[in-house]
C-alpha cells in the first residue's frame, strides 16, 4: 500500500504540540495551560514556538497582559480537536469502553464537602475513573463534546450552544458571602449585597460559566447600588486574604468556604437572594450515549437529589 510521502516525515505537527496549542488556546493563559498539562511553562512555550514555526505563521497575539488567537490559531482550533478526538478513538478500546465512564467534575465546587453527592460518587462503579481537572463547567463541556469525558457535573448548564448535550438535574449548592470580619455587616445572620455596596466584588469572567453569569447579573441589576467589581485573582487563597484585609467580598459556593483566616468571615444570603444565586448542579453527557453503565450512573448520581 503506497503511503504519500509527507504523511510519514518529520514535516507534520506532532501529537504534543497540537495538546499543547489547544491547552494555551482554551486557557488564553500560558501558566494555566501549563499546569492543565503538568508541565512548567518554559517547555510549553517552545512547544507553541515549533508549531508556529512548523505552519510558518503566528497562532497566537500575546502582549504583557493577554493572549489572543490570530485568524489562523481560531482556524486550527476545530481541526485540532478532530485530529485529537479520532486518536483518542483510535487508541481506546471499543469493548472496554462499554463499561468504563470517564468523568469531570467542576472545579466551582468542592464535592467532598457535598454530603449526598459525595456519597453517591462514592457508589459508582469502581472501574469508573473520575477525574478532578482543575477546570471550568465550559471546559467540561468542550470535553464532553471532545469525546475525552462521559459524563460531567456542572454548576447550571451551557450556555445553550452545545450541541447534544443532554442535562439531568443533581442538586443546588447555596452561595456564601466572604466578607472583611471588620466589616459591620459581619455582625448580622444574613448578608444581601445591598449590605455591601462599599465592596468591590471579586467576580470571575463571563466565559467561564455564561448560564451562571447571566443569572447572576439578573440580581445585580435589582440592587439599590450598583456593584464594582473587581477581576478575581486565579488563586482562591490569594483572594481570601484580600478580603481579610478589606479589599472586597466574594460569593462562593458553601463547599468552597472551608479556609479559616483572621479577619475574614462567612455569610448566608437572605433568602430571596440566596434562592437566585444558588447553583444548580446538573450531570451532562452526550445526548446519544445510552450505554447501560452510563444511565445507571445517572441514575445513582440522581438519588443525591432531596
Amino acid at each position: 500500500m503506497a503511503t504519500a510521502a509527507h504523511l510519514i516525515s518529520n514535516t507534520l505537527p506532532s501529537v504534543k504540540q497540537l495538546q499543547c496549542f489547544l491547552a494555551v488556546a482554551h486557557e488564553l493563559n500560558f501558566r494555566r495551560a501549563a499546569e492543565r498539562l503538568s508541565m512548567t511553562q518554559p517547555p510549553l512555550t517552545r512547544q507553541i514556538q515549533s508549531l508556529e514555526a512548523l505552519l510558518r505563521q503566528p497562532l497566537f497575539s500575546r502582549s504583557t497582559h493577554a493572549v489572543s488567537l490570530t485568524e489562523a490559531g481560531r482556524a486550527l482550533v476545530g481541526k485540532a480537536e478532530k485530529i485529537l478526538a479520532d486518536l483518542d478513538a483510535l487508541s481506546a478500546d471499543s469493548l472496554s469502553r462499554q463499561h468504563r465512564l470517564r468523568i469531570g467534575l467542576t472545579r466551582t465546587l468542592d464535592f467532598t464537602r457535598i454530603a449526598p453527592v459525595a456519597a453517591r460518587l462514592a457508589l459508582l462503579d469502581s472501574g469508573d475513573e473520575i477525574d478532578s481537572p482543575d477546570l471550568t463547567s465550559a471546559q467540561l463541556l468542550q470535553c464532553l463534546a471532545q469525546q475525552t469525558l462521559d459524563l460531567v457535573l456542572t454548576g447550571e448548564k451551557g450556555a445553550g450552544d452545545e450541541q447534544g448535550v443532554q442535562y439531568r438535574w443533581i442538586c443546588r449548592e447555596p452561595l456564601l458571602v466572604a466578607l472583611p470580619a471588620r466589616h459591620p455587616a459581619s455582625r448580622q445572620e444574613s448578608v444581601s449585597l445591598n449590605d455591601l455596596s462599599g465592596l468591590p466584588l471579586f467576580w470571575f469572567a463571563r466565559r467561564a460559566n455564561p448560564a451562571f453569569y447571566d443569572k447572576c447579573e439578573q440580581l445585580f441589576a435589582q440592587l439599590k447600588t450598583p456593584l464594582t467589581k473587581r477581576k478575581e485573582p486565579e488563586d482562591s487563597l490569594t483572594m481570601l486574604s484580600h478580603i481579610a484585609r478589606g479589599k472586597g467580598f466574594a460569593l462562593l459556593p458553601q463547599s468552597k468556604c472551608a479556609f479559616a483566616q483572621a479577619g475574614l468571615c462567612y455569610r448566608p444570603l437572605p433568602d430571596r437572594e440566596a434562592q437566585q444565586l444558588a447553583i444548580d448542579v446538573y450531570a451532562a453527557t452526550r445526548r446519544h450515549d445510552a450505554r447501560a453503565v452510563l444511565l445507571q450512573a445517572l441514575n445513582t448520581l440522581s438519588d443525591s437529589a432531596p
